[in-house]
């Protein structure tokens, strides 16, 4: 750790809220608008090289700006995105240094927000060297990964950042040559001149360090058609360290005198320790401590339980197995699904209590229709079964607590720790490791507050890992929900009326559990004439929590199939008639960038079908399935070509994505995002289901809750329509669409509906 990220580390601070929808609402709102003074100021290096460092959210007389009256300054106060080495910096000689502020968990943010920044720069891109930043929320706002909103909420800020660096060296340039620095320009981490002059930038970095930061508002950014890094393919920049093994994740942290800890809670959600074999456990080899731990009773921090501290992960997690508690079930949670179904088929005979969008007149559309269908559709709860189980290593030392932490929101991690602790946030340090998968599970950072909670307790480093159990037991899941739909179209094949009763889950009686909502602007409704779509809620004790492509993960397998079941009943084609709802292009709210975009839905859905082939003859048993879905401001939509035999045995050939979420920053990264989505929801929706009884989690482990396997894996073909809008991320919406085209191209193959998940329920085996 360079001493830059030694200063920054030391300044943590903290902005956000723990809770779930106070932290989402965090993770997708834009980043502020700053001062252009506070933005952007100069520090030099030791070495006389020139870094640019940003500043969120500051005053113009904040006191936390470091002092720049020297610009040979040999000490960094501020967390810098760039650096530059002279070209005598030894091995670090014309190194470009980039710091990503966000988490990498395997989204590829850390390579893409390099691209940004070296894109604008200039740079010779085999210059650039990627490192993780400190957390440092003080300099960088919050420094997290979720709803797809990394590459959009940065995309500004990094564009500048290596716009002023490339005008800062060209200026020096500029006084180097006495030129004006229009006679100037940047190619390759040179600065040339029109007379035939020329200068790396490792050449110009002590006398860059000199000049002043340019006012924002007169750096001119590149077009789209000017790119020369943005849109090709790059290899991950911790590529190699991933496949050899690094120690790059948090599961990987080893600190001098280390300690290891598990961590058991009550198998039914709520429930508290009576009492414990303590003594006996604490005579066990290798065991240093167990204790009970009241915890703050919320699924988000710290449950109650018992932790159990050893010399190695394998000692607590022996120990752990000879544990005996008498758990308090009085106030846990009773759930069981089996019950929840029931009480669903029975309410989907009424309509909901609470209406959330009532449009025309249904009835009337009901009365006149020439067909209509009923249909009543299903998803269970499902984990976000991450590869590394959760994890993180505290220390606690000199009032200060240290983590060592693979979570997807470090700053909000910040506050809810130091609460926690009653320590001030500038005593609670994070280190930011690599995720080995995240898909919303390490937006909640309760493995962290379990940590810390235990490293309180010991004199020394610890590191609380989770078992596979664990993971699977206490997870914040993806909540189940069901659709009591009901459509006609009418006499010329339209879709002439939706009304869909859904029923969700509630933790407080009075509005939907994390991920349970459903939007009155959720498509194809704000594009309907006549429309009724009611609420009713279930009370449950089990917790749930944000998982990949949050809602829109469930909500577009539901509303996708049922619009393909409208299509089979008006005997139209699936992609004429999504055609025709979408109507002239358009936004559904003037203005918004974010919002649906009718013709660039129209787009996807025609590329899509075009790639796939659509129409094209296939042989009996084999067919093709469409689906669209909007969400995280992405349009996408899939095809999947499938193939089921007479033993129900089903094989997914290949699936074709078509995506428009503006410019592609690295077409590799977008291409594995479209490939792992599309795996992920193939594997989710096959045979993953967590089912509870009695407050208790059935589902224990991988034999229990499969993943897919390669030789299941589909071809993935992903096309991009490169748009000028400003770019979203990638790593949820091309997830939703999976389900709903495998379901229709099944529908398509046998005249079997599928309506509710996994497929597994329904016999189908992969073949």
């Amino acid at each position: 750790m360079n001493n830059l990220q030694r200063e920054a580390g030391n300044a943590n601070r903290a902005l956000g809220d723990a809770q779930i929808k106070a932290l989402m609402a965090e993770v997708l709102n834009e980043t502020q608008p700053v001062s252009r003074r506070a933005f952007m100021k100069m520090l030099g290096l030791s070495g006389g090289g020139l870094a640019l460092a940003f500043y969120f959210g500051c005053s113009e007389t904040d006191a936390a700006a470091p002092d720049t009256s020297s610009a040979a300054s040999a000490l960094f106060k501020a967390n810098a995105y760039v650096e530059i080495y002279p070209d005598d910096a030894a091995q670090f000689a014309n190194t470009i240094v980039v710091y990503s502020k966000g988490p990498e968990i395997g989204q590829g943010i850390k390579t893409a927000f390099a691209l940004i920044i070296a894109e604008e720069l200039d740079a010779d891109w085999q210059q650039v060297h990627v490192e993780q930043a400190a957390i440092n929320p003080a300099l960088y706002g919050n420094q997290g990964a979720g709803g797809s909103t990394s590459i959009p909420n940065n995309w500004d800020v990094l564009r500048q950042a290596g716009a002023a660096a490339r005008a800062m060296l060209i200026s020096a340039a500029a006084r180097e040559w006495q030129v004006s620095e229009a006679d100037c320009s940047a190619s390759n981490s040179i600065v040339h001149c029109k007379d035939g002059r020329s200068l790396s930038y490792g050449a110009l970095a002590r006398k860059a360090g000199s000049v002043a930061v340019p006012d924002v508002q007169t750096l001119k950014l590149k077009e789209r058609n000017q790119y020369q890094l943005l849109g090709k393919r790059y290899s991950g920049v911790d590529n190699r360290k991933v496949v050899t093994g690094q120690p790059l994740f948090g599961i990987d942290t080893v600190l001098p005198g280390m300690l290891y800890a598990s961590y058991t809670k009550c198998p039914a959600f709520g429930g508290k320790v009576k009492s414990a074999n303590l003594d006996a456990i604490q005579k066990l080899p290798g065991v240093k401590d167990a204790f009970v731990i009241e915890g703050t009773s919320l699924p988000t921090e710290v449950m109650p339980g018992v932790a159990i501290i050893a010399t190695s992960t394998w000692a607590a997690f022996s120990a752990k197995k000879q544990l005996q508690v008498e758990w308090d079930e009085s106030g846990a949670s009773k759930d069981s699904w089996s019950e929840f179904v029931k009480q669903a088929e029975s309410l989907a005979k009424q309509s909901g209590k609470e209406a959330l969008r009532v449009n025309g007149d249904v009835a009337q559309a009901f009365a006149t229709a020439k067909k209509s269908i009923d249909a009543f559709y299903s998803y269970p709860y499902v984990s976000h079964a991450t590869l590394e189980p959760q994890n993180c290593t505290a220390w606690y030392h000199d009032g200060v607590i240290e983590l060592w932490s693979p979570t997807q929101q470090a700053t909000p991690s910040i506050k809810l720790v130091g609460k926690m602790l009653n320590l001030p946030d500038e005593k609670v340090v994070i280190h930011q490791t690599r995720v080995g998968g995240g898909f919303g599970r390490r937006l909640m950072n309760d493995y962290a507050c379990e940590a810390a909670a235990i490293a309180k307790r010991v004199n020394a480093p610890v590191k609380l890992t989770w078992t596979r159990e664990d993971d699977m037991t206490h997870d914040l899941y993806r909540v189940g929900g069901f659709h009591a739909f009901k459509g006609t179209v009418d006499a010329q094949g339209k879709l002439s009326a939706w009304q869909d009763h859904f029923i969700t889950f509630t933790v407080d009686g009075k509005t939907p559990t994390s991920g349970g909502n459903l939007d009155a602007e959720e498509f194809p409704a704000p594009l309907l004439s006549n429309v009724n779509i009611t609420q009713t809620l279930l009370t449950s004790g089990t917790p749930t929590g944000p998982l990949r492509a949050p809602r829109s993960n469930a909500l577009a397998f539901v509303i996708q199939s049922f619009i393909h079941e409208l299509a089979v009943a008006a005997n139209r084609d699936h992609v004429e008639l999504l055609l025709e709802i979408m109507g002239e292009p358009r936004w559904l709210t003037p203005g918004n960038i974010r919002a649906l975009n009718t013709g660039r839905a129209a787009a996807v859905i025609k590329l899509a079908a075009e790639k796939s082939g659509w129409g094209k003859r296939l042989p009996k048993g084999r067919a093709l399935g469409l689906a669209f879905h909007f969400s995280h401001a992405a349009h996408v939509a899939e095809v999947a070509e499938v193939s089921v035999d007479a033993n129900k045995k089903l094989t997914v050939h290949k699936v074709v994505v078509a995506a428009d979420v503006g410019p592609i920053i690295n077409l590799s990264g977008a291409e594995a995002q479209a490939q792992g989505a599309v795996i992920d929801g193939m594997s989710m929706m096959f045979g993953q289901q967590i089912t509870m009884e009695n407050g208790r989690v059935q589902q224990q482990n991988f034999n229990e809750y499969p993943l897919l396997r390669t030789p299941y894996a589909p071809k993935v073909e992903a096309h991009f329509i490169q748009s000028d809008y400003k770019p979203t991320g990638l790593g949820e919406p091309t997830l939703p669409p999976l389900a709903p085209a495998i379901c229709n191209a099944i529908f398509a193959a046998t005249g079997e509906r599928v309506r509710s998940l996994p497929l597994t329920q329904h016999g189908f085996k992969l073949a």
